[in-house]
């Protein structure tokens, strides 16, 4: 295995060149400057992901979505003839609405570049029916469910640590806990928080993690029971998770629920917003709580339902017992068995008009000659850099 990813940082000797043993490509990378904490690539000019291609000829690619790196990854699957996977993760036209919403059509835009990316796939994945029914009704075809995974011995209970709730709670450890991890973005919509920290006594929130709205956030919070520890890892964030009393998630936008899986095996009940992935994961009232996105009193109510130790102490275990059916092994078994399986079949059966077609020799020299022209004509500066003698 070789990992190709991305980083803007200017010197690259201070970037890692290889992870649990496996080789790291970096190829150029840039900011998008509403959310500058991640770095973005199309992979030109070097092209590192298709060179990796050429030599390794997998059987099927696998690409995370949405991102520009998913756009090289489909390219490089239509011209190399290599069936493709996009695994659909984050809610673009959530985010373009937050983000972007002053332009008019911003919603509808979001849509279409979701249609040209994953009409191209072989199989979408997304991590709940709910996403699966509103792709497939704004026209993405062949949309499977991905059953989620989470490490259940990295998220367990037994991590609960009385120093960490000493941090958590900035000395206030008999404190009602509440903790938050994640990204600090708009689209969570970590302000609704505030009022129902305001309408509970006795009461601490702890937010892990960074992001683009982080000051801002500090701001909003500032004179409350509130602590920003910043991100975390490790020991540390399994601590973290089973530290509190209760996780908290009023976020609208979330496909994947990770979090809030991560918190249920630390057997911590949740309290999170009734949209999105989410519900795929809660039993309401039996392993945590579902509630409408942004109703405080709802917010309040569960929360202080679970200050009653044994009730919180019944669902907490109620939660781990739950997460435990999410293990990573179950989830692999699936994805490699049956839906990379259904990925293949939908390929060949797309094979009609020329796509599909047994790999061509010298794919990467077609794959550079179409960049090639494409670039000249956009008058794209270093296109000539595209050599496909290099290989």
């Amino acid at each position: 295995m070789q990992i190709v990813t991305t980083d803007d940082t200017k010197n690259v000797k201070d970037l890692p060149t290889e992870s649990f043993g496996y080789p790291i490509h970096h190829t150029q990378g840039f900011q998008f400057k509403l959310y500058q904490d991640i770095s973005l690539t199309v992979d030109l000019p070097e092209m590192k992901g298709a060179r990796i291609l050429e030599t390794m000829k997998p059987d099927l690619i696998h690409a995370t979505s949405p991102g520009f790196l998913v756009m090289a990854a489909v390219f490089y699957a239509r011209v190399m003839r290599i069936p493709c996977v996009c695994s659909y993760h984050t809610h673009l036209p959530n985010y373009a609405l937050k983000y972007l919403g002053f332009i008019p059509g911003i919603e509808a835009f979001a849509w279409w570049l979701i249609r040209q990316v994953h009409t191209r796939c072989d199989l979408t994945l997304v991590t709940s029916s709910q996403m699966k029914e509103e792709l497939e009704a704004n026209g993405v075809p062949r949309v499977s469910v991905w059953r989620k995974g989470i490490d259940v011995d990295r998220f367990n209970p037994r991590f609960k640590d009385a120093e960490m709730r000493q941090k958590m709670t900035d000395g206030n450890p008999d404190d009602f806990l509440m903790v938050y991890v994640g990204r600090l973005g708009a689209e969570k919509r970590l302000k609704d928080i505030k009022p129902v920290l305001e309408r509970m006594p006795n009461t601490r929130l702890c937010i892990v993690g960074k992001g683009p709205q982080m000051e801002e956030l500090q701001k909003h919070f500032k004179g409350t029971n509130t602590i920003f520890t910043g991100q975390m890892g490790g020991d540390e964030l399994s601590q973290a998770f089973a530290s509190a009393d209760a996780f908290v998630m009023p976020s609208d936008s979330e496909t994947l629920g990770f979090v809030v899986l991560e918190a249920m095996a630390s057997g911590i009940p949740v309290v999170g917003a009734n949209a999105g992935g989410i519900p795929d994961i809660i039993d309401d009232g039996e392993s945590s709580f579902l509630v409408p996105v942004a109703d405080t009193d709802a917010f309040v109510d569960r929360l202080n339902q679970l200050r009653d130790n044994n009730f919180r102490s019944q669902m907490a275990k109620n939660a781990r017992a739950e997460a435990e059916r999410w293990g990573w092994e179950a989830a692999t078994s699936v994805l490699r068995n049956i839906q990379y399986e259904q990925a293949l079949v939908n390929f060949h059966s797309r094979a009609f008009g020329g796509f599909g077609r047994s790999r061509t020799k010298g794919a990467f020299r077609l794959l550079v000659w179409r960049l090639r022209r494409i670039l000249a004509r956009l008058r794209v500066p270093g296109f000539n850099n595209l050599k496909p003698e290099v290989v």
